[in-house]
Formats: C-alpha cells, structure tokens, sequence
C-alpha cells in the first residue's frame, strides 16, 4: 500500500485570510517503509513574510522572492501523491492550505477522504499525553537533534518514522516476518508428509542375464585382442 506523508510549511494560521503556503516535503511509503523517494519545493508567497512565522521555519521574504509560483510547479508534486493517502500532523492545517493553493490556481481540490491524521491517532493511542511532533518523537525515539527549526521535509521525515510507530510500526514488521516463518514450516511438513505418503516401489534388478551375459561374449569374441579380455573383465 502506497502513502504519502506530508507537512508544509506557511506565512501563518489563516489561508482564508490571504496566507500562503511556501514550502512543502512528501516522503513516499509503501506498506509502512520509507522508499527513499522524496518530494520538496519552495514557494514565492507573493506577500511579505511575517516575523512570527519566520522565527518557526526561518524561511525569509528574500529567500522565497526568487522560488517558483505554487502554480508553475503543482503538476510535480500531484504526479508525485497521485492518488495514495495523505498522512500530516494536524492534518486539517496542512489540507486547508493545500487546497486552497490548488484552488488559487485553478486545480480540483484534494478530497478529505484521503486525509490521516496522526495527531487524531496519537490522542487515541496515548489520551492526556502530549502530541506534538516533538514529544512523539520522544515517546516513540525518534532521533530529532536535527530538528532547530520547523523544515516541511524534516518534519514528514520525522512523522513518517512517528506515523510507522503509531500504527504498529516494528510489530507489524516482526508479525509478518513470524507468520513468514510459519508458513515455511507447514510447507517443509506438508512436503514430508507428501514424501512418507509415496508408494514404496520394488528394487529394480540391475544384474545382467544370463542370455545378456552370452550376447556379451559373443560380441567380445569378435573383436581383436579386446580390452575387457586381457583384464579378465570377459
């Protein structure tokens, strides 16, 4: 099964209130595994960048003032989500924003039903902890040392990694690798009760005959000074 998990990265809270989305990072899964496939870009938000939210992400007016349009680069990233599931911390902030970026430019909304969210997993696995990114990470030991500053690709690296261990993560790798192992049993012993189940046949006689062993020397006896003759094999 193929997902995708995804953060993004604003210039606020508010999308309806003119604020835009200016980075995002996608990190592909396929049956819980990360497949080392990756999609990130950065967005001109076409406004200037407020304080506050350049103090969470470090992302500068002047750093974004020369990155692509969202709608110059959209078709990259829908071929990369395709039609897989659509995993994010607090998802409704990252789909609000999403699709109100592919609604500015013109594109079809990215239907809620793909949408997962891990802070609704996590506040049903664990009530009354905290849910951040961070303190998940901790629960779960994920190393996050390189996490300074809020970053799109670092942060779905990191929920991925946090999204594997909320739905089972290493216990539903060492299931499948025990029920694999079950399987190679109860083939070995269907194949050896299939081997003790064969008909047991007669020895098969492979001592020449009388009649073979003089049709033998007849032809030994025509031939010059044979072989088998001189080492009494005839």
């Amino acid at each position: 099964m193929r997902e995708i998990v995804f953060d993004t990265e604003t210039t606020g809270v508010n999308p309806a209130g003119g604020d835009r989305m200016v980075e995002i990072g996608c990190v592909e899964l396929i049956n819980r595994c990360p497949t080392g496939r990756e999609y990130h870009a950065y967005f001109n938000p076409e406004r200037t960048m407020p304080s506050e939210a350049e103090a969470v992400h470090g992302l500068s007016s002047i750093f974004l003032s020369d990155k692509p349009l969202f709608g110059d680069s959209c078709a990259e990233l829908l071929d990369f989500i395709g039609d897989a599931p659509l995993i994010a911390h607090n998802a409704g902030f990252d789909f609000g924003f999403l699709n109100h970026e592919l609604q500015h430019c013109g594109r079809d909304p990215v239907c809620l039903s793909r949408m997962i969210c891990t802070l609704v997993l996590a506040r049903s696995k664990h009530p009354g902890a905290k849910h951040s990114l961070d303190a998940l990470c901790s629960r779960f030991g994920v190393d996050r040392t390189a996490r300074v500053k809020h970053g799109a690709l670092l942060d779905a690296q990191l929920l991925a990694q946090v999204y594997v261990e909320l739905t089972g993560g290493r216990q539903i790798g060492l299931s499948l690798l025990a029920e694999a192992r079950r399987e190679d049993q109860i083939n070995e012993a269907a194949a050896t009760l299939a081997r003790a189940q064969r008909p047991v046949r007669a020895v098969r006689v492979h001592a020449p005959s009388l009649d073979e062993l003089a049709a033998h020397a007849q032809f030994i006896a025509k031939m010059k000074e044979p072989l088998w003759a001189s080492v009494g094999v005839a």
